[in-house]
């Protein structure tokens, strides 16, 4: 299973798709954004991404809101305060595109909203988990005909089978993102190994992870359990206020989270071999059989004589000596010369 994004190979043996998630920490100035998309592309990112939001589509303004947001500001107020209009994240495709070299990237958290941005021809719409059940609207979003990556937090299986088995009915490049929509999460609530339940059961689809933790940990446990795309919040500025803030993590830890699965996928290889680099270590590390005391020529290697110790094996640097695994075969052969205490034996010392 493989979708493409711009230039990007996501699925099967490619490398894992990392989306810097810059939502609406840019508070709504150019100049925050862009420099997110910057550091987003320094700190190794594929993909920056933003949020399109048309609240007026989106919400009623007197929303309920559960606690996960600023209690002296609604998200409706937020988001007319601070969303970026059609036009400037036209320009902010461009910048990310054709200045900086990373894939842009972009929410809508409307039809309205993906109709808008695909006339900037993205190359993909990510939706967010409150969506994830609105099949009214996903589906004219696959009538784009460009990849959907959902997110799922907050949903049953049943309402994620709706949604898989509805989009693959309308064609759509598919990929489902494993997610908890607690903002931070608590971590048991986190059930990582259901990344690979999903992959189990949504064979047509990419699966991937969408981390809301403060941290790293989560993020590279889920590359060990084959997620191919993860998603993690980023802020220039841990001390900002805003929605999104206690679970973002900076762009140094965004760095060394892309280095990190970058080692991950580099060590996960399942081939059991001596490798070259260990070479030149086993001539010295292995052990070989020593003598603990002196021996004479013509002596006949005895059962006792092992037993009691009296033969012993230790680090000789001398890989053509007799291998500490293969000292019960000394037993009963006739030494040819006379050896002294410490001293490694050899195949060639008896008969």
């Amino acid at each position: 299973m493989e979708i493409r994004i711009n230039n990007k190979k996501i699925g099967d043996k490619n490398p894992i798709f990392i989306i810097a998630e810059a939502c609406d920490n840019h508070l709504g100035s150019m100049e925050l954004a862009k420099q997110m998309a910057k550091s987003a592309k320094e700190a190794g990112a594929d993909a920056v991404k933003f949020q399109h939001h048309l609240p007026d589509e989106e919400m009623l303004p007197d929303l309920p809101m559960s606690n996960n947001f600023a209690k002296d500001e609604s998200l409706y107020i937020f988001l007319k305060k601070y969303a970026l209009s059609i036009t400037q994240h036209a320009e902010l495709k461009s910048y990310c595109e054709d200045e900086v070299g990373i894939i842009y990237m972009c929410t809508p958290f409307s039809y309205q909203a993906a109709k808008e941005l695909n006339e900037l021809n993205i190359s993909a719409f990510k939706i967010g988990s409150g969506e994830m059940t609105d099949l009214h609207s996903l589906c004219r979003i696959a009538a784009f005909g460009k990849p959907m990556i959902i997110s799922t937090g907050m949903s049953n299986w049943e309402e994620i089978d709706r949604t898989y088995k509805s989009l693959l009915n309308e064609g759509a490049s598919l990929a489902l993102m494993n997610c908890v929509s607690e903002y931070p999460p608590v971590y048991k609530d986190l059930n990582l190994d259901v990344l690979t339940l999903m992959q189990k059961k949504y064979t047509k689809a990419i699966i991937g992870h969408s981390d809301h933790t403060p941290d790293l940990y989560t993020c590279f446990a889920a590359a060990t359990l084959n997620a191919q795309i993860i998603e993690k919040h980023v802020i220039i500025d841990k001390n900002q206020l805003g929605p999104d803030r206690d679970v973002s993590i900076s762009f140094d830890e965004m760095t060394e989270l892309v280095e990190g699965i970058r080692k991950i996928e580099d060590a996960r290889g399942n081939e059991r071999q001596v490798h070259e680099n260990e070479q030149a270590i086993r001539t010295w590390a292995f052990r070989f059989v020593v003598t603990r005391i002196p021996l004479k020529k013509g002596m006949k290697i005895s059962k006792d004589l092992i037993e009691e110790d009296q033969l012993t094996t230790k680090r000789t640097g001398m890989p053509d000596g007799i291998p500490s695994h293969q000292m019960k075969e000394l037993e009963n052969r006739i030494l040819l010369k006379d050896k002294a205490s410490n001293a490694p034996l050899f195949w060639s010392d008896f008969e």
